[in-house]
């Protein structure tokens, strides 16, 4: 019995060291926490987000917010040079301190309201042409020049007349309208085909565009332009845009343009472009 009963007690002492204890298992089944492998997953995506997030930064940086970075380096550093934008791993450094003139600066912000100022008058004028079915007939465009408003002869005159028609004077009425609103210098500018004049005086094409330049000009003058702003002008059958071989180039040389000059417009705003 009592080597029975020694041999149970030691089978009965043996039994629990075969199973694992009871509270390993009742961690891992109970939220005894995430796997180690998460942490090292957690910790490369993070560095994803922050991989990508300074990209985009890097990708929308403006050049006024990069002068503001160049400026808190040298704050920073206390030094006087940085590499500029554009150099290669800071290699190329500027020979000294910002050369750059004021009048570059002052230049470039006066062609910025010259460029807003001819964005406008486009913009109105295309309004008017809209408004008032005037497509095909009268048109405008912006040129390194300025602004051009060109008017199809046929619209406001006669055939070789140099007096403004009845249409022709409404038309001139809504275009005298969006003139109004900018105060700048204007150039009329007359412009023929190339046909000789078949009228009994001597007139020739040059009297012809000059006298339909005129003509537009007295009447904007009468609608309230400032004489002082206006320059009337014939160029004849000498600067065509079309053909003058075809009745339709001819056409399309037989007008008037209007123009709202860029330098004009400068020296308006008290500066001069170069």
């Amino acid at each position: 019995m009592a080597d029975e009963n020694g041999t149970g007690a030691a089978e009965e002492e043996a039994a629990p060291a075969l199973n694992p204890p009871a509270s390993i298992g009742g961690d891992d089944e109970e939220g005894g926490g995430a796997p180690e492998w998460m942490c090292t997953f957690s910790d490369l995506v993070t560095l994803l987000m922050c991989f990508f997030v300074l990209l985009f930064a890097m990708s929308t940086i403006q050049e006024e917010t990069f002068k503001e970075l160049v400026q808190s380096l040298k704050s920073a550093l206390g030094v006087q040079q940085v590499p500029e934008t554009g150099t290669r791993e800071g290699l190329r450094m500027n020979a000294g301190t910002d050369t750059t003139d004021p009048k570059d600066h002052a230049v470039d912000e006066l062609g910025g309201m010259v460029q807003k100022e001819m964005e406008e008058i486009v913009s109105d004028v295309r309004e008017l042409i809209m408004f008032n079915k005037l497509g095909g007939q009268v048109r405008v465009e912006e040129t390194e020049d300025g602004a051009v408003i060109t008017i199809a002869d046929m619209v406001i005159f006669g055939p070789g007349e140099a007096r403004l028609s009845e249409d022709g004077r409404i038309v001139m009425e809504k275009v005298a309208m969006v003139l109004a609103q900018f105060h700048y210098p204007v150039t009329v500018s007359g412009h023929t085909d190339a046909l000789p004049m078949a009228r009994r005086n001597d007139d020739s094409n040059w009297e012809l565009s000059t006298r339909r330049a005129t003509s537009v000009v007295r009447f904007l003058i009468s609608m309230g332009i400032d004489p002082a702003e206006l320059k009337a002008q014939g160029f004849a059958h000498y600067r065509p845009v079309a053909d003058n071989g075809t009745p339709e180039g001819r056409a399309k040389n037989r007008r008037v343009e209007i123009t709202y000059e860029r330098t004009y417009i400068a020296r308006a705003m008290g500066g001069e472009l170069y």
